[in-house]
């Protein structure tokens, strides 16, 4: 039995190919692979031996050569091919172990130059990766570390199945694709956002219990990118206590936590189903939570809470008072982790903010996928412009600011109420603008009288306006855009209102 050996990752390399030693496998190996084989004390020749040809061009041509990929690809169950390998010399290779040189590893680093990023672009380990998979019903392949010790027990005992073989090859056309994915993504850099045809690199994190619901099977993935090392958010928080993450809490987890770093003061986000439900900023952050939970303390009950400072223990014990599902913020007080421990089921999360302005957004069709950039406009793109005859207050202003920054994190047809940088009513995910108005004006009660209003689209008909100021709303801060904006403005002066348009809508469908 002969073996091909040359891995760019060596975990685990010695004491398997120790292993193949001991059971007979004639080794053979290329560059850093064979030092380390040698270094060890394993006896392995060097591909040169299997070539009769040496390594040329520092190394970029070793593999390519017919006594290699002949002796992979040739399949045992034909005569023909029996015949030409003997014909030729050629031994068959009944066993390939390869993993790729460390592009993404390498581009990702500060200042890499292109120079760096090519040398780095793995030519003939793909080549071997897919000769061996093709063949896998006579050739093993092997891409994994963690895959070593089993093959090596199926290999004492005399036989891998096919099924092993075949799941193994899966694995290694899979890895070459990742590959090729972050190569792609690299040479297109992140000017073309948008390009023709496009893969998605993921790699699984964790199977969750279900899906949305019980009868589906779910599992949270993690995007591979070279243009966002660093992602942030749900991807790569580390949980520190409590009951498996559901896909429901990923998904709500998500919402809440991109809502809370969207604000640069001391913000608390309660969300349920997607949507915050309470959101509050303070320069204490006791009170930004006692604020938010007031927002709508009944649909509090059971939802994510998330902090964009560092959790402390009097916040620990106010929101210890409350049964939540999960509580995510950027660090934690021992103390407060502490206490919040002592509810053994509450699933307490760090993690970094979202990295800004990096990632698509993609949604799931029949048959395809939605992508687009992220939401994230910079403030000083926002032109605003009062279109009513009053001008709003200051305060008015910094609510409509704080309002308007909510309203992209609500679902349409979203509505916000919000008065002293508290979230005070909201309407989300209506079929009808006026029917959120309605919901947020029954949510906010007496707190609506004073309060601003921010809609993440235009009013379509005065309707809207008309039962925000009855709900006692002051001011209103609304893209505009629609034939009858006008209505809607006069709406407003007849009951001294102040509006203003952005000129830029929030639909989060």
């Amino acid at each position: 039995m002969k073996a091909i050996l040359s891995v760019s990752n060596k975990t685990g390399l010695i004491d398997f190919a120790r292993g193949l030693a001991d059971i007979g496998v004639e080794i053979y190996s290329t560059g850093g692979t064979h030092h380390a084989l040698d270094a060890a004390g394993i006896p392995a020749k060097s591909i040169s031996d299997l070539t009769g040809f040496p390594e040329i061009l520092d190394g970029r041509v070793k593999t390519l050569h017919p006594a290699v990929h002949g002796g992979i690809l040739a399949r045992r169950d034909i005569p023909a091919h029996r015949q030409e390998l003997k014909r030729q010399g050629i031994s068959p290779i009944d066993l390939v172990v390869v993993n790729l040189y460390p592009f993404v590893q390498t581009v990702t680093k500060p200042k890499v130059t292109l120079e760096d990023a090519l040398e780095n672009i793995d030519i003939g380990g793909p080549t071997l990766l897919r000769a061996s998979a093709k063949n896998f019903p006579h050739v093993l392949v092997l891409v994994d570390p963690d895959d070593y010790a089993p093959v090596l027990a199926a290999l004492k005992k005399g036989k891998v199945s096919q099924e092993e073989r075949r799941r193994l090859a899966q694995k290694a056309f899979q890895h070459v694709a990742l590959y090729d994915t972050a190569i792609s993504q690299y040479l297109r850099g992140s000017e073309d956002t948008l390009p023709q045809y496009m893969t998605i690199g993921l790699h699984k994190l964790f199977d969750t219990r279900y899906g949305e619901n019980p009868h589906q099977k779910a599992a949270f993935y993690a995007e591979e990118s070279v243009l966002n090392s660093k992602p942030g958010g749900m991807a790569s928080a580390v949980q520190l206590h409590g009951k498996e993450m559901s896909y429901n809490n990923i998904m709500d987890a998500d919402a809440a936590w991109n809502a809370a770093c969207d604000f640069r003061s001391p913000t608390v986000v309660v969300v349920k189903h997607t949507n915050p439900c309470g959101l509050a900023s303070h320069r204490d952050l006791v009170e930004a939570y006692r604020r938010a939970f007031a927002g709508d303390p009944v649909s509090a009950f059971g939802g994510i809470v998330a902090l964009n400072r560092r959790l402390t223990l009097p916040v620990a014990k106010e929101i210890s008072e409350i049964f939540y599902e999960v509580i995510i913020a950027p660090e934690y007080d021992d103390d407060a982790l502490a206490l919040l421990r002592k509810k053994k089921d509450l699933r307490i999360i760090r993690a970094a903010p979202p990295a800004a302005g990096r990632e698509m957004d993609y949604r799931r069709v029949v048959g395809g996928l939605l992508v687009q950039t992220r939401d994230d406009i910079a403030d000083d793109q926002v032109e605003v412009k009062v279109v009513s005859k009053r001008a709003p207050t200051a305060k008015e202003t910094a609510d409509m600011c704080f309002a308007w920054r909510i309203a992209k994190h609500i679902k349409s047809n979203a509505i916000v109420f919000a008065k002293d940088k508290q979230l005070v009513g909201m309407g989300a995910g209506q079929p009808n603008r006026v029917t959120s108005v309605m919901l947020a004006a029954r949510a906010a009660g007496d707190k609506a009288k004073g309060a601003v209003l921010a809609s993440d689209a235009f009013f379509p008909f005065p309707d809207g306006i008309e039962t925000a100021a009855a709900a006692g709303i002051t001011a209103v801060i609304q893209p505009g855009g629609s034939i009858r904006d006008k209505e809607a403005i006069e709406a407003a002066d007849a009951h001294g209102m102040a509006m203003v348009f952005t000129g830029i809508r929030h639909f989060k469908h």
